[in-house]
Order: C-alpha cells, then structure tokens, then sequence
C-alpha cells in the first residue's frame, strides 16, 4: 500500500468534513463566538438565540470533526465549557507539499522574474533556492535590478543568467514563473507561476507589478512547505 498516498487521501477526507461542518450559518457562528471566548451551551444558546435540542447536533457535529472539545466547570460541575481548537483550522485550503532540497526558479532568460523570484523566495525561508532559464540571456535586466532595490530585496549574491540544465540536482523543486518555459519544459513535478514579463515591457510601474505578484506567490507557497518539513 502507498502510505504517502494514504495519508493524503486522508488529510483531503479531513479538510472535506471541517469544511462540511462549517457550511452552515449556525455552526460557523459558533466557531466565531468560540474563537475569543469559551462558553457553555447555555450561552452559545441564549448568543444565537438556537433551541438547546438544534444547539446540541450543532455542537456534537463541530466536536466530530475535531473543532471542538469540551471540560467540565471547575465551579458549577453540571456545567461543561466549550472550546475551540484552532489547530483544526489550520491548512484547510490547501494541503502541504513536500518540502524540497532547493527550489528553483526558471523563467525563459533568466533575466528578470526568476531571479526576482528567488530573492524573494531567500528573505522569507529558510529552504535553499536557486534560479536558471531555458535560454539565458547576458545579463539580469537592469529593469530588474531597479525593482529589486525599489522594494529592499536583495538578489542571490553572484546571481547571472545560467541555463537550468548546469545546475539542475535531485531532489529540486522547479517553479516555471514564465508561460514559454513551463510549456517547454513540460516537467509533471514542478510548480508554475504564471508571471507576465516585465520585460517585454520595460516600465517601473510592470516590473513592480511582477515584483508584488511573485511576493503574493511565496507568501502562499512558504506556508505549505513548512507544514510538509
């Protein structure tokens, strides 16, 4: 049996019922009262104005799922406190991938969105990264540099244009940030970020787009590998 398999089919079951809990406007409200405050069915109750019979399948239902759990009062002992646990919100939207040896970043020339992208990539983890093109061009555009040292990010020291195959290694994480390459490469494992290029531009204005763009991207990317490692 694929165990790796297993346990992914396992995590998508989970987010599937968490979500199925919360499709509904009750228990969502719940799940926002509870995420400030413990509170007895008592009070959830009288907050939401739910007959105590609809209140208690609502509760029993978030409780099934793991998003909440429940200990009796230390004063009144008939009274049982509800609390949210939110580790069972976490990484519902996406599920975690495996964390790489190194990510590599790879657009056509290796010029501009690559290299931007694998500097960005160094300030916010700690996982190793690189970038390349399928057919670099002489040097990192200058439009690039600019937006670089417009936004405070510093690029990979040493950083040229070079081409994927010189330094490509086992276990790399290829993410394609370039249509053309993407297309050409056609490599099943790797990730692709779909950047226009600032290049074929050449205004501040398009190169600080792809600078805030390629951010949006690492900021949801890092998360995911970190959960993984």
């Amino acid at each position: 049996m694929n165990t790796e398999r297993t346990s992914t089919q396992s995590d998508v079951q989970r987010r599937v019922d968490v979500h199925a809990a919360l499709a509904d406007a009750t228990r969502l409200q719940v799940v926002d009262l509870l995420m400030v405050s413990d509170a007895s069915s008592s009070e959830l109750g009288a907050a939401l104005g739910v007959p105590s019979n609809l209140l208690a399948h609502h509760l029993k239902t978030l409780e099934s799922v793991g998003l909440l759990a429940r200990r009796r009062s230390e004063g009144d002992g008939r009274r049982t406190y509800w609390r949210l646990r939110p580790e069972g919100l976490q990484d519902l939207g996406t599920a975690p991938i495996a964390a790489p040896r190194r990510l590599v970043f790879v657009c056509t020339a290796n010029s501009a969105r690559s290299h931007l992208a694998a500097a960005l990539w160094a300030q916010a983890s700690p996982i190793p990264v690189a970038s390349a093109g399928t057919h670099p061009a002489e040097r990192i555009d200058p439009g690039a540099i600019a937006a670089a040292e417009r936004h405070d990010v510093a690029l990979l020291p040493g950083a040229t244009p070079q081409v994927l195959s010189s330094i490509e290694q086992d276990g790399d994480l290829v993410v394609t940030v370039c249509d053309r390459a993407h297309e050409e490469l056609d490599l099943p494992a790797a990730l692709h970020w779909s950047i226009p290029d600032p290049v074929a531009v050449g205004s501040p204005a398009v190169f600080d787009d792809a600078v805030a763009l390629l951010t949006e991207r690492v900021g949801a990317l890092v998360p995911r590998l970190d959960a993984a490692s």
